[in-house]
């Protein structure tokens, strides 16, 4: 558990003013070309352009040689105030048509009296700053072109297609160096190449783009994942239910899904003579449905119902991603209804029960963010009073928990504020991965109650929470997390048995069958390659355990044990080998790290 790792003030400058330093040297190969944005991104900076001839990669060197000559000039970044009057002005006079909409959009919808603009050298530009005081405060080997995208002006489809170019940037070349490291590290933990290379999962274009087809490995990863939610959630007094994946659409408009959600969910299915269906984006609506199907008292809350939903939700062709975005996910979601004495210590288990997964997974790098709703914006349902009480419930839980945590407004449910885990891949990437969320809007919109001591009517507090996020995204993370290499009790293959020859291949079958009869995903390999070659391919494959059966393993009823974590291996009973790996299972243990000693194994 860590807190987020802010930007330092000092990179940040240097950032956004390479991104100046940029688009001065784009202009002086394409004069004509039209500014869009440069801001400072978490890896270094990137310059939208409108351009009459594209840029191509192969450009990026001679660009970033012509960047490295005006830092050498020791430039300036100076900032200058104008009247809106005398900003477009000078825009216009520039012909800088995209800035000139920006500028008024500013004025007219944000009501800005004066707009900020940076001199550096011959090169100025609207921007808010901040930047260095002079370019030579930027190291020459610290900042690196990147690569070439498209990016819609203001993110808009409807808008025109404009050419961005990324760099990277660093305060020493040590840095810049290191991230590139780390970056070819991710690509080799990509989850979708991992996903092919380790049979787990497919997306086919007949089937459709954000739909992922999950193959039999991938399916163990589920349904390990599932069962142990499951046991976890049973302790912590949960009760299962299972709920339609469509519904009426007038269930939709009592949540306010239709229209605060209606942009991510599906197209409603047209019924003759009857009301329309969507396919469910969220599981909450139906659980209400169950909580309010008949009475309920204070002495049954709180109640916490569970289930591994299956829901859908249209995100844009272009914001689709392997597992991290999808159409089609399976949520391990819970809905818990509560007095509202009982929040504070529903939401503390909560957080317990996320630490206990991250504890579990080796997960280090995560942090929590309070998510908080925008009092300027439509999207967020209920009144500012509920909003107050439940975003001062969410604090003071967390408060209490002892977790480092930031505050972002805007970034809040549409019915109630958000406790997020942000978490971050080799690179640093930031992905929400779990949440948990405070809810006093549904309960009002479903009309949902219970007689309390008192004998009259109460409305519950609703706390929602899917801390293993959705099998989708968070086995994305654990791909990448862990590189593939999964430990024994969650592995699609848990042990791969090779007998050296053809006289050892009945011994190892019955081995195989032993190990089988105890529920363990045990294979026998008796392809006509070598051995080494064998032992190669379930490297690769990065099974845990591979037992290797000649002719004295065969003679003294042994194995002689490789784990895929360590180099050494152990020669042991077959009994004895069974017992150590039925408890790795059981216990799920973490095996597949070097660190973690297991019983019997050389040291």
């Amino acid at each position: 558990m860590m807190k987020r790792r802010e930007m330092p003030e000092s990179l940040k400058r240097i950032r956004h003013s390479l991104a100046h330093i940029l688009a001065e040297a784009v202009l002086e190969i394409r004069p004509k070309a039209q500014l869009g944005f440069g801001p400072a991104t978490d890896t270094g900076f990137f310059y939208d352009f409108l351009l009459e001839e594209p840029i191509g990669a192969d450009e990026l060197p001679a660009i970033e040689e012509r960047m490295r000559e005006i830092i050498k000039k020791g430039i300036s970044f100076e900032r200058q105030e104008f009247s809106p009057e005398e900003a477009v002005a000078l825009l216009e006079e520039r012909s800088e048509q995209l800035k000139i909409e920006y500028c008024k959009d500013l004025v007219e919808v944000q009501g800005q009296t004066s707009l900020s603009f940076y001199q550096s050298g011959s090169f100025l530009d609207m921007c808010e700053g901040p930047h260095v005081e002079k370019s030579s405060q930027i190291r020459t080997n610290a900042f690196s072109l990147d690569s070439v995208a498209g990016a819609y002006w203001r993110g808009d489809e409807s808008r025109p297609m404009l050419t961005r170019i990324y760099g990277l940037a660093f305060e020493n070349s040590k840095e810049l160096r290191e991230f590139k490291r780390l970056r070819e590290l991710a690509k080799q933990r990509d989850h979708r190449k991992l996903g092919r290379e380790l049979e787990l999962f497919f997306i086919s274009d007949q089937v459709g783009p954000g739909l992922p087809l999950w193959l039999p490995n991938g399916a163990v990863l589920i349904e390990e994942i599932e069962k142990l939610a499951k046991e976890m959630e049973f302790r912590y007094g949960y009760v299962r239910v299972v709920t339609p994946e469509i519904t009426k659409g007038a269930l939709y408009k009592t949540s306010g899904h239709l229209p605060y959600y209606k942009d991510s969910m599906f197209p409603p299915m047209k019924l003759e003579g009857e009301d329309d269906y969507y396919l469910r984006p969220m599981n909450c609506p139906h659980h209400h449905m169950i909580y309010a199907s008949r009475p309920r008292s204070y002495r049954e809350l709180p109640l916490r119902l569970a289930e591994y939903g299956h829901v859908y939700r249209y995100e844009k062709s272009g914001e689709l991603a392997g597992l991290l975005r999808v159409r089609s996910m399976n949520m391990n979601d819970s809905h818990m209804y509560c007095m509202p004495d009982q929040v504070k210590g529903e939401f503390l288990r909560v957080l317990e029960l996320h630490k206990f997964y991250y504890d579990l997974f080796r997960i280090e790098d995560y942090w929590v963010r309070l998510s908080l709703h925008d009092s300027d914006s439509w999207k967020f349902a209920g009144n500012a009073e509920t909003w107050a009480r439940t975003e001062a419930m969410a604090r003071e839980a967390l408060e209490e928990s002892g977790f480092p945590f930031d505050e972002v407004a805007g970034e809040a449910a549409f019915y109630g504020p958000k406790v997020d885990h942000q978490m971050s891949n080799v690179v640093g990437r930031e992905e929400t991965v779990s949440t948990t969320q405070l809810d006093l809007v549904m309960p009002e919109r479903f009309n949902l109650t219970y007689i309390g001591p008192d004998g009259k009517e109460h409305r519950p507090v609703i706390i929602h929470r899917a801390p293993l996020s959705t099998h989708e995204r968070f086995i994305a993370f654990l791909i990448e997390h862990l590189g593939g290499a999964f430990p024994t009790w969650l592995a699609p293959v848990q042990i791969r048995v090779f007998p050296v020859g053809a006289d050892q291949e009945e011994y190892a079958a019955n081995v195989v069958e032993t190990f089988r009869d105890k529920l363990l995903r045990a294979e026998l390999d008796t392809t006509s390659e070598s051995l080494n070659k064998r032992i190669r391919n379930a490297e690769l494959a990065k099974i845990p355990n591979m037992l290797i059966l000649g002719a004295r393993e065969q003679e003294n009823g042994t194995i002689t044990w490789r784990r895929k974590a360590v180099k050494a291996q152990a020669t042991l009973p077959v009994e004895e080998f069974e017992r150590i790996v039925l408890d790795l299972r059981d216990r799920r243990t973490m095996d597949n790290f070097a660190d973690v000693k297991v019983p019997g194994f050389a040291e």
